[in-house]
């Protein structure tokens, strides 16, 4: 099975909307994995139930820190119910990133909840934007969180188009951190303007072969498409991103 997966806050109005009919359609467009951006009042034993219909996985789920930190035991019955034991941080507030110390004092609150979380036979992964390639005293933010966190507790999920956008080699993050990096958020570049943007995946500059070769080569669980910007409408452009994520895995 190629494990390629759908971060659902590419259409997230339409899974605002309907969300067990969405994850039909995603399970239709060639996705076998379901990346969760919020369940949107559903029951897990709902979600579940559509599924197992369909005959798609959880491939990760998006969870804010705030709800790990206050409502762990809750979030993670809910995940287990829906068979998703890929628990993401998916972005930092500010003044959890400002910072050298901000960022230490991050690691080991996020360090103490990997240590939870892989207690009880979940994965805490850290999903990255742009702002953890700022460098303070020498060190990335990115470095900072990974170093000061034990490789059990902590795992990433490289997002590709962010890791390109400051500058630097997806590839050679992969290498870095190895068998810690778990998911890779594949989305293609391009300039518009002044401006660097994602779009439809083969569209763009990026070489997403490199970037899917290479976590092949450390073992990647998953290969997630992500888009935030579109030139047609965003379900449109998720199976237009299933082809191309699943012709290159293929080739």
């Amino acid at each position: 099975m190629k494990k390629i997966g759908l971060q659902f806050w590419s259409i997230r109005e339409e899974m605002e909307e309907d969300l067990l009919g969405m994850i039909e359609k995603v399970a239709e467009m060639g996705y076998t994995g379901a990346q969760f951006a919020g369940f949107f009042n559903h029951t897990a034993e709902e979600v579940k139930a559509k599924m197992d219909e369909v005959g798609i996985i959880a491939a990760g789920a998006h969870v804010q820190i705030t709800d790990l930190e206050n409502n762990l035991d809750e979030t993670l019955k809910y995940h287990e119910t829906i068979g998703n034991d890929l628990i993401i941080v998916p972005y930092l507030p500010e003044n959890m990133r400002t910072t050298a110390e901000d960022y230490k004092r991050t690691a080991a609150l996020l360090n103490t909840i990997g240590e939870k979380v892989h207690a009880k036979g979940f994965t805490l992964g850290y999903h990255n934007h742009d702002f953890e390639f700022d460098v303070f005293d020498g060190k990335t933010g990115l470095e900072i969180l990974f170093d000061n966190t034990d490789e059990n507790h902590l795992k990433m999920e490289l997002d590709c188009f962010w890791a390109a956008y400051t500058g630097n080699n997806p590839v050679e993050v992969i290498e870095k951190y190895g068998n810690r990096c778990v998911s890779l958020h594949i989305k293609d570049m391009k300039v518009e303007g002044n401006q660097s943007i994602s779009t439809e995946l083969g569209t763009g500059t990026l070489p997403l072969a490199d970037y899917i070769q290479k976590g092949q080569e450390y073992n990647v669980r998953w290969f997630i498409a992500e888009q935030e910007h579109f030139t047609k409408g965003p379900v449109e452009s998720a199976a237009q991103n299933a082809t191309e994520l699943s012709a290159i895995i293929g080739k």
